[in-house]
């Protein structure tokens, strides 16, 4: 659904994408994360034919969007990490003026506009001002308008900033949904626990560079020698110190063994073996007569190897 190849922008001096490249299959709900300035955004808005690229290539569903950005504007749905203000406009009167704007009559949006306020809970704020919805609702109500002209994407940048719990869950809910009818969705936040219970496929960017991209259950498998195994071990007849060096130097010894780290009563080894080199690594201990009561490593979660991947910045943006 989504190509992008060697895409580089620069403002001036400031290298804003360098050489991106990634590859979005159709159906997939892929999770943009990044800290600050690390380029998400700048490639949401080049995608939805927004901003101009310095160099590269961008094709969605097949089309060129920096040849064909009109095109590229019927094929996708925009949601930013803002909403605008309208006043005096009621939500139905905001989803019409949507659709004038894809060539839609009255009538034909007014079809539209009911479904799509039912598929995100606000059926019921049809005759509502605009201006007198929550934040929530707001944002809701923007994934609505982005979906009025059925585009094959949906990029959202930020869609839960600023939300209460509830909201949140609200919004998951409704992306959830959407996944599930086939859009294919691309979205950007700071909130990476719910990214990794929602996404198919997530991407990390830093710098303007995509450091790792895939599925998300392949993309922690890449990883997992970041998070650390987690033994308590004993050597019958030895002290508890005498067994700690004991231990510590076979573990030493041991190709893909980089790190050692001994807590009160835990010994943290960094390994970069898989599972089965693990359960190599064990029998090693036994067969070293080394008793073990405990071994295994924590499964990691997004958001612990978003701060070891990019060095503990925070994704604000």
């Amino acid at each position: 659904m989504l190509r992008i190849e060697n895409l580089t922008k620069k403002y001036g001096k400031f290298l804003a994408l360098d050489q991106l490249n990634l590859h979005i299959e159709k159906g997939e709900l892929f999770g943009f994360v990044g800290p600050n300035g690390a380029g998400k955004t700048t490639t949401m808005r080049i995608v939805c034919g927004l901003l101009k690229a310095t160099s590269g290539n961008v094709y969605v569903d097949g089309i060129d969007a920096i040849k064909n950005q009109e095109d590229i504007k019927r094929k996708v749905g925009y949601v930013p990490d803002f909403f605008g203000v309208y006043d005096n406009l009621k939500v139905s009167e905001y989803m019409e003026f949507y659709g004038s704007m894809y060539g839609m009559d009255k009538k034909t949006v007014d079809e539209l506009s009911k479904g799509l306020l039912e598929l995100v809970n606000l059926s019921d704020k049809e005759d509502e001002f605009v201006d007198t919805l929550s934040r929530g609702m707001k944002q809701r109500l923007c994934v609505a308008r982005a979906l009025i002209h059925n585009p094959d994407l949906l990029v959202l940048d930020e869609p839960n900033s600023g939300l209460d719990p509830r909201a949140r869950f609200e919004m998951k809910e409704v992306l959830k949904n959407l996944s599930a009818m086939g859009k294919t969705i691309i979205i950007s936040s700071h909130i990476l626990p719910e990214l990794s219970e929602m996404c198919t496929s997530i991407g990390i960017m830093e710098h303007g560079k995509l450091i790792t991209s895939g599925k998300v259950e392949e993309v922690m498998q890449r990883t997992q020698g970041l998070q650390p195994i987690k033994i308590k071990a004993y050597v019958e007849n030895m002290e508890k110190e005498e067994a700690q060096n004991y231990i510590a130097t076979f573990l030493k010894e041991q190709p893909l063994v980089s790190k050692l780290n001994y807590t009160e009563d835990e010994l943290l080894v960094t390994f970069g073996g898989d599972e089965k080199q693990s359960a190599e690594l064990l029998k090693a201990l036994f067969d070293k007569h080394i008793m073990v009561s405990q071994f295994y490593r924590e499964k990691e979660d997004l958001e612990s190897l978003f701060l070891k991947i990019t060095g503990g910045q925070n994704d604000e943006a």
